[in-house]
């Protein structure tokens, strides 16, 4: 069965033309348009907000262990929208409602900014693949103090879940 389906951005109308047979051939399959540099970004977001089928974008100038977190996200259901993707929408009003919070995206731009210190520690610490446990254990916290935290992280990020948290974390260091 095809998990993920992977569209050019020059093919998403003609992929949107075909979405009922892809939905009808692969009904579990999600589609990412491939962006294989930044140039494009707002031009593909502009198409992304239309398309019925692709909903996520799939960077090809990521660091490998990046790119393999985010086909993952992907894989488990995730979407995924490159954070300078959603800032140059927003700074060239292409976001909907003239800058109102796009699904999945994370609310004031990245919303790292909006992490507290602690946060920040356990997003790191979760971004080099360390469970709960072990960092509950390096911060002297209960597990369930750590939960809260990394509920906390997945809602200031506009996340979905952990792998999706540590992702876009991962593309705002690169950019930094």
């Amino acid at each position: 069965p095809v998990s993920l389906i992977l569209v050019d951005p020059g093919m998403i109308d003609e992929a949107d033309e075909r979405y009922i047979e892809l939905l009808r051939l692969h009904p579990d399959a999600l589609a990412a348009a491939i962006e294989p540099n930044d140039e494009n970004l707002t031009a593909s977001f502009l198409k992304l907000t239309r398309s019925p089928l692709v909903h996520s974008v799939l960077p090809m100038n990521l660091r490998l262990d990046t790119w393999l977190s985010v086909i993952g996200l992907m894989l488990c259901g995730g979407d995924y929208l490159p954070p300078a993707l959603i800032l140059d929408a927003r700074r060239n009003g292409h976001a909907p409602g003239g800058g109102a919070k796009l699904p999945g995206a994370p609310i004031n731009g990245t919303g790292v900014s909006e992490l507290t210190a602690r946060e920040l520690q356990i997003l790191e610490m979760v971004s080099r693949g360390l469970q709960n446990k072990l960092i509950a254990a390096e911060f002297r916290l209960s597990e369930h103090t750590v939960k809260i935290h990394l509920h906390n992280i997945i809602t200031k990020l506009g996340a979905h879940n952990r792998t999706e948290a540590v992702a876009r974390f991962r593309s705002l260091q690169e950019r930094l």
